[in-house]
């Protein structure tokens, strides 16, 4: 693929910005994105994916003065128990010292999860030839719900089409 901008050398970044749920993609070569400032991942003067998600942490909205500084002195006390990492240091590293991290933060990393991933719920991602089964399951899940919410609306109607739905999608599970 040729850089978008230019038109003769070959692409070497690709990457997408997501705007208000609007998708731009970019592709560039590496001198047209140096002239329009953009840094390339693992090169010279590129940057790390620590780097990408501490900005992130610092992504909040402007304080007053008197703000920041509670705001800094709330951060510094926030400490993992088990290994001791303080929140200040997360957020220059980038990476959480162990599991427990997530309880000891999570009044902070709830927001940061949702503007990275658009939600604090991980569903993770299924692989096309394995997943089949995986998302007819996950299809009756939200079947199941949205015939109990049919139910305690009193739409029978509508509980009756999404229990054979069910069905069908059991039977395709079984056979």
């Amino acid at each position: 693929m040729l850089c978008q901008e230019c038109g003769k050398r070959p692409a070497t970044l690709h990457y997408t910005k997501i705007v208000n749920g609007e998708k731009t993609e970019f592709h560039l070569c590496e001198v047209c994105a140096q002239e329009k400032g953009e840094q390339i991942p693992m090169m010279e003067n590129g940057f790390s994916i620590h780097q990408l998600l501490s900005g992130l942490l610092n992504f909040d909205a402007p304080y007053t003065e008197g703000e920041q500084a509670k705001q800094t002195v709330q951060s510094g006390a926030l400490r993992c128990p088990t290994c001791g990492l303080t929140y200040t240091q997360f957020s220059k590293i980038g990476r959480l010292g162990c599991s427990d991290c997530y309880q000891a933060f999570g009044e902070r990393l709830i927001p940061l999860f949702r503007r990275v991933h658009g939600s604090t719920n991980h569903r993770g991602k299924v692989p096309e030839r394995t997943g089949g089964r995986l998302k007819i399951r996950r299809e009756i899940e939200q079947l199941k719900e949205q015939l109990k919410q049919c139910v305690a609306r009193e739409a029978f109607e509508e509980a009756a089409r999404l229990r054979d739905r069910i069905r069908a999608l059991q039977r395709k599970l079984e056979g």
